[in-house]
């Protein structure tokens, strides 16, 4: 149940955080591409002397490709060295724990899951991402001169082997990546790998297992992401001024009543708010004097939501709401009457600017 709650602390952390929303109205999609990685940290090997006693140094080097926003698959090598320990030594007649040390190659294929994009929905900009792992390939074992050493003594270390002995690995993880670009990633990886009982010399009626904690960098190769650029919006057309008309009797003509220019005002929000910031309230301020001083006006408030953040189901509903909060603003802080007010809402669908920020908006038209 812990480790339960861990990882989904870490989703929850994935989906929430992101570098900005995008910062314009373009579709951005996923682009198929290779990435290269290089981890080093240290290993911890299943074993029977003290936890610090069986830890040693672990590399691993990664190349792989990334076929959509939620799964890859990579070729990785890790190598280096793994411990033992031997509860029958003796020293001077009284039992210890030796350790003794050899080294591996391990590569391994692996099929990854980005838990984020899959959970969440892809964004390029997203902070961090939670990818898990499964994979399998081959341990070489290598340099095991110490183990050798103890046989020699004459202790029994009944899958005491020399040389270099290949054995099939499993293994499975969670990787964490903080993003500090479209190409550049920081990353933890954690990995548990299990062999058979013979890994470690000794006969213990159980799989031998090894398990890495490292901290690297991943580099995504060539191109990421497609942006597909938004069209310019769309103003309403402005009205012209009628020209004056001049008659030819000698009295002067009476002159035309002013006509009265409508006036549009957008009222711009926060990323998942509906709530009308106090620098935005002198806008609809400026609505309501306008209103109040052309009897015969109305406004017809349109909410938007930037199609960079959320699902289509969120920025339908916040775009409704962002539409009421204007209306509500007008109506009960200034004594609008309602049937003056119409709303609208466009969701994520239409985005009436480039700059993916501004969509988060209700655009205000006097009429």
């Amino acid at each position: 149940m812990k480790k339960f709650k861990i990882i989904l602390a870490c989703m929850l952390l994935s989906c929430g955080l992101t570098a900005s929303a995008q910062e314009s109205g373009d579709t951005v999609t996923f682009n198929p591409h290779w990435f290269v990685s290089a981890h080093g940290g240290v290993q911890y090997t299943l074993g029977e002397a003290k936890f610090g006693d069986l830890l040693s140094p672990t590399v691993q080097v990664a190349a792989g490709y990334r076929f959509n926003p939620w799964l890859s698959a990579r070729l990785s090598v890790g190598a280096w060295q793994s411990k033992g320990g031997w509860s029958g030594y003796r020293v001077n007649g009284v039992p210890t724990t030796k350790t003794y040390k050899y080294n591996y190659v391990a590569p391994a294929i692996d099929v990854m899951f980005n838990l984020s994009n899959a959970v969440c929905g892809y964004n390029p900009d997203r902070v961090f991402n939670l990818t898990a792992f499964l994979g399998a390939g081959a341990n070489i074992g290598f340099g095991n001169d110490e183990a050798n050493d103890l046989a020699a003594q004459g202790y029994n270390l009944r899958y005491n082997w020399e040389g270099t002995k290949v054995r099939a690995v499993g293994r499975g993880g969670l990787g964490l990546d903080f993003r500090l670009s479209d190409h550049v990633s920081l990353g933890l990886e954690g990995s548990a790998n299990v062999l058979s009982d013979k890994y470690n010399s000794k006969k213990a009626g159980n799989a031998d297992w090894y398990f890495n904690v490292m901290a690297g960098i991943t580099v995504n190769l060539g191109k990421t992401k497609n942006v597909k650029r938004a069209a310019a919006p769309v103003l309403p057309p402005q009205p012209q001024p009628q020209p004056e008309v001049k008659k030819e009797e000698p009295a002067p003509a009476p002159q035309p009543k002013p006509e009265v220019k409508p006036i549009r005002r957008d009222v711009f929000f926060k990323i998942n708010s509906s709530a009308i910031s106090d620098a935005e309230k002198t806008k609809v301020k400026e609505l309501a004097d306008y209103l109040k001083e052309n009897k015969d006006a109305k406004v017809e408030i349109t909410g938007y939501a930037d199609a960079g953040t959320g699902t289509k189901a969120i920025n339908e509903r916040l775009s409704e709401q962002r539409a009421a909060a204007v209306k509500k603003a007008l109506t009960t802080e200034y004594g609008i009457d309602a049937s003056r007010v119409t709303t609208g809402h466009k969701g994520s669908t239409v985005q009436p600017f480039s700059q993916n920020d501004m969509n988060r908006v209700s655009i205000c038209v006097t009429k």
